[in-house]
């Protein structure tokens, strides 16, 4: 049981690694996220300059997200220990599943879709022309992205994120003993703040603040799956931590 909670805290880690990895590679090589909300024409143009490696890093960003599918329930039961897991541990793991699986199939997108449609922009005379392609770029993106992948995903990892905090919450641990759910009710209000940008997209409204607002949630979420890694793979035989 010691080295199955040490495997699942060594697993969070990865899962923050590697998240955190595919999004640096897509900032730098396709300017993630700025670039969801150019026209479609641009992001096409960026998308194709991008070639096979893009698509690549676009593959492990898909599969770094449905990695959460298995790690949610595997996390819950290496934080519970023996015991049967209660209404918050199933909580944790059945929202954790479900944020992984909606953002993993959000992104797929950009690696079985956005290609066709690239390619289809590259020769509009037999896609039903350039207005088309665009059109369907559009729909696609908010459709698969910002409303199955952003925001649906999004409020699924808030769940996950406010499960866990009240699984790790210590009655007496007050500020300092209680530093890593406080972490993870943090990264939760800043993800479900950024949730607005969708219903900001489709009413006209501004979304400037709510890119940066979601980045530092999801920056908040790495920290905390590592901090949870770290003391899953440092604990000792009795758990410390119960669900």
């Amino acid at each position: 049981m010691q080295n199955s909670r040490k495997l699942v805290g060594a697993g969070a880690i990865s899962l923050a690694v590697l998240f955190n990895l595919a999004y640096g590679c897509l900032a730098v090589m396709f300017n993630y996220p700025a670039v969801l909300r150019q026209p479609a024409a641009e992001v096409l143009t960026q998308f194709v300059a991008g070639g096979p490696a893009l698509i690549l890093v676009w593959y492990g960003f898909a599969l770094s997200a449905l990695f959460l599918v298995p790690l949610a329930p595997l996390l819950a039961g290496a934080l519970h220990g023996e015991k049967p897991l209660n209404a918050i541990g199933l909580g944790f793991a059945i929202t954790g599943s479900l944020a992984g699986a909606l953002q993993g199939v959000g992104l797929a997108r950009w690696v079985f879709v956005a290609p066709v449609l690239a390619a289809a922009a590259g020769n509009p005379a037999g896609s039903g022309g350039q207005p088309a392609v665009e059109t369907t770029f559009a729909v696609l993106n908010a459709y698969g992205g910002v409303a199955i992948g952003e925001h649906l995903g999004q409020l699924m990892t808030v769940l996950f994120l406010l499960f866990g905090a009240v699984a790790q919450w210590r009655p007496r641990g007050g500020l300092v003993g209680n530093w890593l759910p406080g972490l993870a009710a943090l990264a939760a209000i800043l993800i479900a703040a950024g949730t607005g940008e969708g219903l900001a997209l489709v009413l006209g409204g501004d979304t400037g603040p709510y890119g940066l607002i979601t980045t530092l949630g999801f920056l908040a979420l790495s920290l905390w799956l590592i901090a949870t890694g770290v003391r899953l793979v440092l604990s000792q035989p009795s758990p410390s931590v119960a669900i």
